[in-house]
């Protein structure tokens, strides 16, 4: 399985980027995992247009193959065990890729959502951008190690 993560804009922290690291790391040994960090679009400007074209820009980078999830506050919720079922699945359905597009600092634009094949939420809560990835990478990790059986989700 080849895991992508697309995202705006650089990771600001330097321990989030060092955990961000060592998740994509560990992840290593279940699936090629890639993080892609795009042009951040901002500045003066209609905010619209510039989601629009960082929507634009997102999307071409995802590979056409893949299965789509992409990261919203009003997407689906699961809990780690519903996720690890439903990276199982994807794979059952012969998906060689997934990837994960986590939004900017303005939100994703309309095309974004509408190309998803799932819309999900890490949480009601609100998170920044950077742990926002962080997040995801772990709980990708911890899919991986509930289908593994690992004493890492215990």
């Amino acid at each position: 399985m080849r895991i992508e993560i697309i995202y705006p804009g650089k990771t600001k922290d330097k321990y989030y980027q060092k955990g961000i690291d060592e998740y994509v790391k560990r992840l290593g040994r279940y699936a090629k995992v890639s993080v892609m960090q795009i042009k951040e679009f901002k500045g003066a400007g209609n905010d619209t247009v510039l989601k629009e074209k960082e929507g634009q820009l997102l999307l071409s980078k995802v590979h056409k193959s893949s299965f789509l999830v992409v990261l919203d506050p009003a997407g689906n919720q699961q809990s780690s065990e519903a996720f690890a079922d439903s990276i199982t699945q994807w794979e059952e359905l012969g998906k060689q890729a997934i990837s994960f597009i986590v939004g900017g600092p303005l939100g994703l634009s309309g095309e974004v959502l509408d190309q998803a094949d799932l819309i999900l939420s890490l949480s009601e809560m609100t998170f920044t951008h950077d742990m926002a990835r962080l997040l995801l990478l772990e709980q990708i990790y911890r899919a991986y190690t509930i289908k593994a059986g690992t004493a890492y989700h215990k």
